[in-house]
This record gives C-alpha cells, sequence and structure tokens, in this order.
C-alpha cells in the first residue's frame, strides 16, 4: 500500500531531476534569507548558480546542531516569524535548546512525510492508535499524531508515563498500533505480564511504530513475540522536520527515505569525504521542501549506510539501515571505536541474553576497563554455576569477536537492569569525573 504511489515508485533518473530542482531553490532561498548560509557560502566561494548537479552539492559546507544553538532563537528561519504557525525545540539540557518552527506549507509537508510511513507498514484508517511519547516541545508525540489523523486513524493522545492507565487504556479502546520508543514498548509488556495479561491475548495491537533510539534486531524480536506485532523503525530529528525522514515498510529491510523531501549522503565523519554508495559512515541530510528552516548538509552524527536497490514492497526510494550509534556516541576504549549498536550485534549472537546491556566505562591508571552487564532470558541459569560462566565466556568470546575488546561481563537476572520511559541511556563514561 502506497500513500504517494507517483514519487514513492519514481525512477532514479526522475527522482534525481526532481531533487535537483528542489535543491537549487532551496540553496537560492537561504542564500537571499539566511544570512548565516550566505556568510558561509561565500566563505566557500559557491554561489546559488554554481549548483547545477546534485554533485554540486559537495561544494556547500556542513551545518550542525551548534549552529542552531549559536543562532537562537530563531537566526536560522528563513521566513517571518509571521508566517510561523508551529514552534518546537530540543530539551536543551546542554545549553540552550535547538529551535525549530513551520509554515503552513511545511506542516503539510511533515504530516505527509510520517502518514507515508505508517501506510508502509499497513496503518489503515481502521486502526486506533495510541501515542505514548510525551507531548510537548518534543517532535515525536505531535509529528505522529497529525499523520495519524490524516490517514483517519482514532488517536488516543496518551503521552508517556502512567503505564498501567496505558495499558488499562490500551484493552479498553481495543488500540491496535502503538507508537512510543522501543524501551518503552518492551516496559509496557513486562508491566502487562505483572497484571496478569498475555498481551498476544488480552490486547488487539498489531503494530508497532518505534522511534527516538535504534532498536536491534534482537530487541525487534522481543518487541514482536512479546506483544504479537510487526515492530516497524521510523527516523527523524527536529532540525531535519521531526519523525518522517524515512521509515520502514513490511519488509523491514531498511528506512525507506522520502527523497523528495531529503538528499541523503553519507560522509567519513572525521574527514568530512563523501563514501561511495553502500559504505557505513555518517548520514548527512539536506532538506529541499522546508520553507521555514531549510538546512544544508546536516550532519546528523547517525551511523548509518544507504541501499539503493529497489525494495520487495515497490518503492524505489534509497533506504537507510538501522543505526549502528552516533559518531559523537562513540566510545574510545584502548584505542578501538565502540559503537553502542556493535553491542546489540555482540547480544544478538547470545541466545541465553536479552537486548538490555549496561556499559559502564572506567579508568585502572592509565588503561580503559569497560564492564557489560546483560540480562538473562531464562532466570535458571543462575542456578547452575557451570551454565553461567558457559553464557560469561560466550559474551565475552564474542565480545572479542566483534570489538576486538576484552570486557568484565557481569550476567544478570532478567528485569533487573533499568527500564526507560523516554530513550534508553546505557552507557556510563566515569573516565573524566
Amino acid at each position: 500500500m502506497f500513500f504517494d504511489e507517483k514519487m514513492e515508485t519514481l525512477d532514479r533518473p526522475s527522482m534525481e531531476a526532481i531533487q535537483l530542482e528542489r535543491l537549487q531553490r532551496t540553496v537560492k532561498r537561504v542564500y537571499e534569507r539566511v544570512p548565516m548560509y550566505r556568510e558561509r557560502l561565500d566563505a566557500a566561494g559557491v554561489k546559488p548558480e554554481d549548483i547545477q548537479t546534485l554533485r554540486d552539492l559537495q561544494r556547500i559546507p556542513f551545518t550542525d546542531k551548534a549552529d542552531l544553538r549559536d543562532h537562537y532563537p530563531f537566526g536560522m528561519f528563513a521566513v517571518p516569524k509571521k508566517d510561523i504557525v508551529r514552534i518546537h525545540a530540543s530539551s536543551g539540557t546542554t545549553g540552550k535548546p535547538t529551535v525549530v518552527g513551520y509554515t503552513r506549507n511545511d506542516m503539510n509537508t511533515w504530516t505527509d512525510c510520517v502518514a507515508r510511513l505508517a501506510t508502509a507498514v499497513g496503518v489503515t484508517a481502521e486502526d486506533t492508535v495510541q501515542i505514548s511519547f510525551g507531548y510537548g516541545l518534543f517532535t515525536g508525540a505531535f509529528g505522529l499524531h497529525q499523520a495519524m489523523e490524516k490517514i483517519g486513524c482514532a488517536v488516543i493522545p496518551m503521552s508517556s508515563g502512567n503505564t498501567e492507565k496505558q495499558i488499562m487504556i490500551m484493552r479498553d479502546f481495543g488500540t491496535t498500533v502503538l507508537v512510543a520508543t522501543p524501551s518503552y514498548a518492551i516496559y509496557l509488556g513486562e508491566t502487562c505480564r505483572k497484571m496478569g495479561l498475555d498481551p498476544k491475548k488480552d490486547l488487539k495491537l498489531r503494530v508497532g511504530l518505534f522511534g527516538g533510539e535504534a532498536t536491534s534486531l534482537k530487541m525487534r524480536k522481543e518487541l514482536e513475540d512479546s506483544l504479537g506485532i510487526l515492530a516497524t523503525d521510523n527516523y527523524g530529528m527536529s532540525e531535519l522536520i521531526g519523525p518522517g525522514v524515512s521509515g520502514e515498510c513490511v519488509y523491514q529491510c531498511g528506512m525507506h527515505i522520502s527523497e523528495d523531501h531529503f538528499i541523503p549522503e553519507i560522509i567519513d565523519p572525521a574527514t568530512g569525504e563523501v563514501l561511495p554508495a553502500g559504505s557505513w559512515g555518517e548520514l548527512v541530510v539536506t532538506t529541499i521542501t522546508k520553507e521555514a528552516l531549510p538546512v544544508l548538509r546536516y550532519r546528523t552524527h547517525d551511523i548509518t549506510r544507504l541501499i539503493y536497490e529497489p525494495c520487495q514492497c515497490g518503492r524505489t526510494t534509497v533506504r537507510m539501515e538501522k543505526l549502528r550509534g552516533r559518531s559523537d556516541d562513540m566510545l574510545i576504549i584502548r584505542g578501538v571505536n565502540v559503537f553502542p549498536g556493535q553491542i546489540d550485534t555482540v547480544l544478538s549472537r547470545v541466545s541465553e541474553v536479552g537486548p538490555h546491556y549496561e556499559i559502564t566505562v572506567t579508568r585502572d591508571g592509565p588503561l580503559d576497563k569497560m564492564e557489560l552487564k546483560v540480562e538473562l532470558i531464562d532466570g535458571s541459569v543462575l542456578e547452575s554455576f557451570s551454565q553461567l560462566e558457559s553464557v560469561q565466556k560466550k559474551v565475552r568470546a564474542t565480545l572479542r569477536s566483534v570489538l576486538g575488546l576484552d570486557a568484565d561481563v557481569k550476567i544478570v537476572e532478567p528485569q533487573t537492569l533499568q527500564r526507560f520511559e523516554g530513550k534508553a541511556k546505557r552507557i556510563k563514561d566515569l573516565r573524566h569525573i
């Protein structure tokens, strides 16, 4: 099922022609209306008329989150404030928040982009959607809410928290689609069983639209087995539009990017060099239809790769792989680069443990020390020293195989590690404390 079949199934030359025309218009717009971009482009020796091909995009300097903070609150807007109909912002926990604005056309674009990814996983007007993201300046809840209403769904704006009430509403209202972080969805399932309910029998859930954090394959399996749903990923960030940049289809083989609105690139995070198709690296995105806050070559710091082959679903838009982590969240431990997504890979290869983990990095004299806590699936393993030792050895060996690192591995009982209502925080780097 397609939301916009014409755009979602375009051949590559046709899509690139649309992208070039919209890119040229966007570069001209920001050059004329955003002083920061005019200064950056002039310093790089680039004028709007110099953008003649999509390859010319590489001549444009990068934009980063710091640029939005430096021009707080509205210095990056390309329209007067009277044309802004919605303002969102990041949490701003480390200094000033990044502020994003939307015109009426931007709101329509945003709604359509999210409706596109929801439709791709089978959401229809027959569904009842429970949104368990927090409402507020965060874009996640509102982005999904307005798109679901456009599709024709009945929307329950639950927000996050109050888990037992979430489950009561889910059961009584016949919720069929859950919108949440994957960590919170797992916690919902665990709480449901503690209440004496079987999510597969007592709830009507069939689809989960998860975002806000990366989902490992092991976590996906736990979500699907626990809740009896199709668990799907979607991706976005406020600076680009909010949720709606990309999302999976029913085949779950990469998140389709709405290329008629966003141009993706993959760069080497250290050098900024654009990497060949299929390479893993940092995702950079240029918005080409935004009016209020167009951004050129925005560094997301998310590590992924792009897949250009057409999908089984019939969509021809490029897909991005599950995120491996963030270039700015990367840990360097004894000279080895470690991304959280690599820990997911390790755990997916050990059948006795679940997807939940905690990493603590400390320093013992001049040496880094890493401790990895992981949960068992079956707590009875703790009753057998030989079985427990076998699981520990398996995790350590897999860790060495994947990362080339050794760690102090601690195996803990099921459901003992912290659960999160929002984004999971699984890493503690104590080396500089």
